[in-house]
């Protein structure tokens, strides 16, 4: 999109920034009045928790535009956005940038469309296998701790903390804290305080994957 989209150095519009290493510049669900054009220096792309990176899922080197898909379709920002070194960047209003897609031949604008869609849609799909990917952990944790009760059925008390627990499956305390919700929500995991029961192993290994 960088070469439909060009920003000449004379564009009043687009006010130039520079931003150190480490500095974020989009937050996920973040919707923006503005679109940003990475000039120089290069961004990872990912997805951030307790104010790290997390889960990187891609990283680009300017020239190129960080969010030009999702202000097309009028969508909040789907990754974080961290400067990975020093950056210069170009900031253009929202209705400035919709301008210049507009003056567009038709064609032109129908493929960046498409590609926008194609895009933010890969995106939202790699975002939700992290989730999964989280939760199938989750399950295998609980599984592999679990222990039979006298009524048969199956229970994991909770020795450590959750903090200390999540760090163990390679995720944040506040996304273990959203999987065992979303589990007891969905009738896999049941109980209060340390003492979990499993009253549905069955299902929860398939959500394990074993």
């Amino acid at each position: 999109m960088a070469a439909m989209f060009p920003i000449p150095s004379s564009d009043q519009s687009a006010q130039i920034e520079v931003a150190a290493a480490g500095e974020v510049l989009r937050e996920r669900h973040q919707q923006p009045m503005s679109v940003l054009h990475l000039d120089s220096g290069r961004v990872l792309l990912g997805v951030r928790e307790e104010g790290v990176m997390r889960h990187q899922l891609g990283v680009v080197e300017g020239p190129f535009w960080l969010d030009a898909a999702t202000a097309l379709l009028d969508q909040p920002c789907a990754l974080d956005m961290v400067a990975d070194t020093r950056v210069q960047l170009r900031r253009m209003p929202l209705d400035e940038f919709k301008h210049t897609f507009d003056g567009l031949p038709k064609a032109a604008q129908r493929l960046l469309r498409d590609m926008a869609t194609g895009y933010c849609q890969q995106t939202e799909l790699a975002v939700s296998r992290l989730a999964q990917d989280a939760e199938a952990r989750c399950a295998q944790w609980l599984l592999r701790h679990a222990h039979s009760c006298e009524d048969g059925g199956l229970r994991v008390t909770l020795h450590q903390r959750k903090r200390l627990i999540a760090a163990q499956l390679g995720i944040a305390p506040e996304t273990l804290s959203r999987v065992l919700r979303h589990l007891r929500e969905h009738g896999l995991i049941a109980g209060t305080g340390n003492v979990l029961s499993l009253p549905q192993p069955r299902a929860l290994q398939m959500v394990a994957g074993v």
